[in-house]
């Protein structure tokens, strides 16, 4: 959610040179020839997000903590790169209907996908744990979509920049990877001294698909405040 998106007073013009640019470029490679350097930072944010997510998994085939604590950092890298690309796109004074989408799959990658791997990693393995972090997923997916689709909606200051932003916005979940990252310090985590809160059963025997770890529902909470509409983050 680097980039700011093409006003509605000139949104027209910009997307159709920017659908003209594409369909007047032929070659195998000219997705990449068409790319602008904001598009490139947009792209290593998605790189960061990837490898947390390889990272984790790479943590859970050979219990190494070093890719733990590189998954954990990683998605923060990623927040570096989110932030840099609308720095450079203003600076060389260049947008593409291809950057903005670029920034908010990316976000999807780092702040979404990424946290949720690195908590299934640390521990929330269970079955409702699995449908909280996907629940969490899916509403960062929902939320990125709506602020694509509604941002010319909200109102904006003298820069043109949006006020607000209407439910938590998506790299908040760093938020969840600062929690994630103080259990690891202090060994909560599973195969060590567990998961804080520990786990219960809602039903059926311990063990089955009714075992939850009560802290997996700070998940769902958050997935809810980021597709709230009456929550407004004022923007910094």
């Amino acid at each position: 959610m680097g980039r700011s998106k093409v006003s509605p007073v000139n949104g027209n013009n910009k997307h159709d040179s920017s659908l003209q640019q594409y369909n007047d470029t032929d070659g195998h490679f000219s997705l990449v020839r068409n790319f602008r350097l904001a598009d490139l930072v947009t792209i290593m944010n998605g790189v960061c997000g990837s490898f947390s997510i390889f990272s984790s998994a790479q943590y859970l085939l050979t219990n190494d903590d070093d890719y733990l604590l590189w998954a954990l950092a990683l998605p923060l890298a990623g927040l570096m790169f989110d932030f840099m690309d609308g720095k450079v796109a203003r600076w060389r004074k260049s947008s593409s209907m291809l950057g903005q989408e670029l920034d908010s799959l990316a976000d999807l990658v780092s702040f979404g996908v990424a946290p949720a791997v690195v908590a299934f990693a640390v521990g929330l393995r269970t079955y409702l744990d699995t449908v909280c972090l996907t629940g969490f997923i899916c509403c960062g997916l929902a939320r990125l979509a709506r602020f694509n689709a509604t941002v010319a909606l909200i109102p904006k200051d003298a820069a043109g920049k949006s006020r607000y932003f209407e439910g938590l916005p998506i790299p908040s979940s760093l938020g969840l990877v600062a929690i994630l990252s103080y259990w690891v310090r202090r060994g909560w985590v599973e195969g060590k001294q567990g998961i804080p809160g520990g786990l219960i059963t809602l039903w059926g025997t311990p063990g089955g698909r009714g075992d939850i770890h009560p802290v997996s529902v700070i998940f769902g909470l958050w997935a809810a405040a980021m597709v709230s509409k009456t929550l407004r983050v004022p923007k910094l």
